[in-house]
């Protein structure tokens, strides 16, 4: 069984859709109320694997998530699954666009459809942001709702029997947002030569070049970031930690290399897991200079054990 932040009808039931049927069984899935729920929920066994939302290309990192999976003990992403993310705004049946007076969403659909809703939704139209899309769509079918409409995706629309009165009103219609799904620590998933890497690093402490020392255990070996983001440690303000996503496997010797200088150069490192890019199939794989491949380490080990005899 899977679980995932719910409820049913968000884009993370839709994701886990497709997970399911990418591995070739049935979607057995339970919601949780929360990102901390659902990967707490993996983190005791209680689910095979959670799966929730971890960036936006508009909204960019998902702060709960983030912050959950750098406190946590004993998670690892075993895999990504990127879909596009398209909303509409939804009512219930017999109501007008120039009828909507107040609507219900979550706080990064809003964003993600704030000019959109500037100018098309009514003059004085309240907008209210607030638990999940789909959660939205459930209190908009209900008659006796304040709200008139909901921004969601068309799976809670449909799912909730509402009306949608405008469809893809994204204020970028190419969004898509990634989701990782968490397990207990097992095997790492096998090489496949265009794979993520995810670590979360907590500096020793806040001096001149700390993020510079974080960045050039990456940097001397040629290793890209996709992702880096600064999260606040909660312990004292002005202590912060660096959640970052490098192309490679930790199977790779420049990767294996550059964690364990990052593990010199930091007071903890959490290691999350080595997993296939979502988009592999889609995209070449990142160039690896030279100096950097595995080649290249095992020429060095080579030299080295020659001249020093060892």
């Amino acid at each position: 069984m899977y679980g995932y932040f719910g409820p049913a009808g968000t884009f993370t039931h839709q994701a886990l859709r497709t997970v399911a049927e990418r591995s070739g069984r049935g979607l057995d899935a339970r919601p949780y109320t929360t990102v901390a729920g659902a990967l707490a929920a993996a983190g005791r066994g209680e689910v095979e694997a959670s799966l929730v939302p971890i960036e936006n290309s508009v909204e960019g990192g998902v702060g709960a998530t983030l912050d959950t999976l750098a406190a946590a003990d004993g998670l690892r992403i075993v895999q990504e699954v990127v879909i596009p993310v398209q909303f509409g705004l939804w009512v219930r049946p017999g109501t007008a666009l120039d009828q909507v007076r107040s609507v219900l969403t979550h706080p990064h659909a809003a964003a993600q459809c704030r000019d959109w809703l500037d100018h098309h939704l009514p003059t004085g139209a309240d907008l209210t942001q607030s638990g999940s899309t789909a959660g939205a769509a459930r209190e908009v079918s209900n008659p006796a709702s304040q709200y008139d409409a909901a921004v969601c995706a068309e799976v809670a629309g449909r799912m909730y029997g509402l009306t949608c009165v405008a469809d893809r009103i994204a204020d970028n219609p190419d969004a898509r947002t990634r989701f990782i799904l968490v397990s207990r620590p097992g095997p790492i998933p096998p090489r496949t030569g265009d794979d993520r890497t995810t670590v979360v690093a907590f500096p020793h402490v806040d001096h001149p070049g700390a993020l510079l020392d974080i960045l050039q255990q990456f940097a001397f070996r040629g290793i890209n970031l996709s992702r880096i983001e600064s999260r606040p440690t909660k312990d004292q303000l002005g202590n912060y930690c660096f959640s970052i996503d490098a192309v490679g496997h930790v199977d790779d010797e420049r990767m294996a290399a550059a964690l364990k200088g990052l593990h010199r150069v930091c007071r903890e490192v959490v290691f999350l897991g080595s997993y296939p890019h979502a988009d592999a199939s889609e995209q070449p794989a990142a160039t690896v200079p030279q100096r950097s491949t595995d080649d290249a380490y095992r020429q060095a080990e080579a030299w080295f054990a020659r001249v020093t005899g060892r």
